[in-house]
């Protein structure tokens, strides 16, 4: 256990006093456990646990860009990483967060190794390299990891308008790398392993939808600027035997290119 890391865990609808144990946290936490369809007020809560200190934050509104901003202002440890509540870690992960944070001074924001449950995997550190405009687009938010203070004063959150719970239905995580690297804040990856994600039921992704590719092209925006439209054509060719088996490439495209030209509306409101 280190007490210079903290964990910040975004929950909906959970038993709250019940994931430090079912996580493995080793560390102190921060969770905000989102309740949009319960009654009474929202509570702060004290959790002493066997590795430490559990602050819970019930709340009734809804949005997990919302929810890790809340945490992230409630944190008040030198390093932190944020985690959902469907992950499980190993043992001895903080010290290893902890330690390549020590071996990496150079580092602001670290992205580690988490396995993703069967057919949701999108990365897979082999190495330690720095992330830059590339190949920053791949990570979830339970891979990210950050020394605070640079966080806090570089200004980054995460957008209100992308992830569960929110108008569109992902992207919080890339847009959140995104803003670092435009803040100038240094990230690399690392092939540390911290634990495992549990097999259940996407809270966002319902298939190939019309709203799927819509949506994206909303994301493609706010990303990419003037090339979005050229990206966003290169990323469904790729992978058009998978995503457009169903709509076709042509249809897709089309509406993810509907989706970039709300995405600029909404920019300029």
């Amino acid at each position: 256990m280190s007490d210079r890391l903290e964990i910040l865990i975004s929950a909906v609808n959970k038993a709250a006093e019940e994931l430090p144990l079912k996580m493995k946290i080793e560390t102190d936490a921060v969770i905000v456990n989102q309740v949009p369809d319960g009654s009474g007020a929202d509570k702060d809560e004290m959790i002493v646990t066997q590795s430490g200190l559990c602050k819970v934050l019930t709340r009734h509104a809804k949005g997990v860009g919302l929810s890790r901003n809340m945490a992230l202002d409630t944190a008040t440890h030198e390093l932190i990483h944020f985690g959902d509540d469907d992950i499980v870690y190993d043992e001895g992960y903080s010290q290893r967060i902890v330690d390549e944070f020590d071996k990496h001074p150079e580092a602001d924001v670290l992205l580690f190794n988490v396995q993703a449950q069967p057919g949701r995997e999108t990365y897979r550190n082999e190495d330690y390299a720095r992330i830059t405009w590339r190949n920053y687009g791949r990570y979830p938010a339970y891979a990210i990891a950050a020394r605070r203070d640079k966080i806090i004063k570089a200004g980054v959150r995460y957008s209100l308008l992308f992830g569960g719970g929110t108008e569109f239905m992902n992207g919080e995580d890339s847009l959140f790398l995104h803003d670092c690297l435009k803040a100038g804040l240094c990230m690399y990856r690392t092939p540390v392993s911290l634990g495992h994600e549990e097999v259940g039921e996407s809270t966002w992704f319902k298939g190939y939808t019309d709203r799927f590719f819509f949506d994206r092209g909303v994301l493609y925006h706010f990303l990419y600027g003037n090339f979005a439209k050229i990206l966003g054509f290169r990323y469904l060719f790729k992978n058009k035997d998978v995503m457009c088996k169903d709509m076709g490439l042509v249809k897709s495209y089309k509406l993810l290119a509907k989706g970039v030209n709300h995405g600029r509306k909404l920019k300029t409101r």
